[in-house]
């Protein structure tokens, strides 16, 4: 299983880095979501991309738009990762195509909850 971390903290990517792939799954990183869309365009599509909302050049909102406008990257699982906690933003961003949302600060276990609820870790904590 792949994962595509995207955020411009360092230190948060680093963070989500180590829970992935303590859950088998390998990891690219993107500083922002037209970087995101570069290693899409790119690379070996990932199955997940956990994706921050607030990053310069190109918001998470906007790279979750983008992602479902392509047909190609449909199969790819979205989860937010982000301080937005107002509901408003919430059912926004699901209503683009995030299929799950995560509200920083988090656990290693919220973020294996919800990889599990998408199907791709098993109940034993790896990768599907």
């Amino acid at each position: 299983m792949r994962a595509m971390i995207i955020d411009d903290s360092r230190a948060m990517r680093s963070i989500l880095r180590r829970i992935v792939t303590g859950l088998d799954f390998e990891a690219v990183e993107a500083g922002h979501g037209q970087e995101a869309l570069d290693h899409l365009a790119s690379g070996p599509v990932p199955d997940v991309c956990l994706v921050d909302w607030n990053m310069p050049v190109m918001d998470g909102y906007t790279f979750i738009t983008k992602v479902r406008e392509n047909p190609d990257w449909r199969g790819i699982a979205l989860m937010m990762v982000t301080t937005e906690s107002e509901q408003r933003q919430i059912v926004r961003a699901l209503a683009a195509g995030a299929h799950e949302y995560v509200i920083k600060p988090f656990t290693p276990d919220a973020i294996a909850e919800k990889l599990e609820i998408l199907g791709l870790v098993g109940a034993a904590g790896g990768a599907a």
